[in-house]
């Protein structure tokens, strides 16, 4: 079985090696290399070091890698020029215009349609609002009079992709 690499990032290397120095002070022989493990991850803020191996964000897929090189190309300038084929694509590019939304806002029609007017140069914003309601980023009441942004977090590629298309002052 190949050894996976783990990093930890040490905010106060002084606490850290305070810990340390104090774990490996109240045992009487050298401590073997899963204590060792175990002791490093303490020190370093963590339950033990299945916890650190827990928390290791995880590498992107390629498929993931693949989605949003499609959906980077989809934007000129923070400009949405074409709307992608894939549905998954799609989701990732909306999260552009979730972004554009003022959050916690009710909006009517008209707003959403200026907001979303300007954001892209394909001419059709009612399919970018009708998606951004289907993709469970924006609701609307009944009577399709107000509209609000979803509050949640965007997921890693959705960040990224929010920070390079926003449009130059």
């Amino acid at each position: 079985m190949p050894r996976e690499a783990t990093s930890i990032t040490i905010n106060d290397l002084s606490g850290f090696t305070k810990s340390l120095r104090s774990a490996l002070q109240k045992r009487d022989a050298f401590p073997s290399h899963a204590t060792m493990l175990t002791m490093v991850a303490k020190a370093a803020g963590y339950d033990n070091y299945q916890h650190l191996k827990a928390a290791k964000p995880k590498a992107a897929k390629p498929a993931d890698i693949k989605r949003h090189d499609r959906a980077f190309r989809v934007f000129e300038n923070g400009i949405m020029t074409r709307w992608p084929k894939h549905t998954k694509v799609q989701g990732l590019c909306l999260w552009v215009f979730w972004a554009a939304l003022p959050a916690r806002t009710d909006l009517s029609e008209q707003q959403v349609n200026a907001i979303l007017k300007t954001g892209h140069s394909f001419g059709d914003h009612a399919l970018l609002r009708r998606s951004l309601i289907d993709h469970r980023l924006v609701e609307r009441t009944t009577n399709g009079k107000t509209y609000r942004r979803i509050e949640q977090a965007p997921p890693p590629g959705a960040i990224a992709l929010i920070g390079a298309a926003q449009r130059p002052s």
